[in-house]
């Protein structure tokens, strides 16, 4: 599967663990969702390889703030384009709880959004197969311009000048 990393098209190298069993984890990168790293916590902390956590747009993220130098990735599911609440989870990562590593927006990523989820803090993004990858990946450059601040740019237009 390829994402967007870094602006430009790469080959995913992490594997996404599906369901509540710890069992299921293998070797490798893995990206765990916030249910079983709930239940299997102490048993996925010694494991070999990457470590990476998904959260649901329900889950709440201070659950996960003592652990985050445990995750190399940090997954925010946008189940649906209208569903915008981990905008606000990625802003409190990258500035509040200082979360300096992969920020991966995944499932209905689109065009028209990804823009924003990068000045929000993001800096991956796995969308949705059904929309092409190439287009998706043209609206990190829609805007040149910002004139607010924001994760990707803390000073606004007015101080950069």
């Amino acid at each position: 599967m390829q994402i967007i990393k870094s602006n430009e098209i790469v080959e995913d190298t992490w594997t996404t663990v599906e369901g509540e069993d710890a069992s299921a984890v293998g070797e490798g990168d893995v990206i765990v969702p916030f249910a079983l790293w709930q239940a299997a916590r102490e048993t996925l902390k010694g494991r070999n390889g990457g470590l990476g956590i998904l959260l649901e747009p329900g889950d709440a993220v201070e659950d996960i703030i003592d652990d985050l130098d445990r995750f190399q990735v940090i997954a925010l599911n946008f189940p649906s384009f209208t569903d915008g609440r981990h905008y606000s989870t990625a802003r409190l990562l990258r500035e509040r709880y200082g979360y300096d590593r992969e920020l991966r927006a995944v499932g209905d990523v689109l065009r028209d959004q990804i823009f924003y989820m990068h000045r929000c803090g993001f800096d991956a993004y796995a969308p949705n197969p059904r929309h092409p990858i190439e287009d998706v990946l043209k609206g990190l450059k829609d805007f040149t311009v910002k004139y607010q601040p924001a994760a990707d740019e803390p000073e606004p237009l007015f101080r950069r000048f």
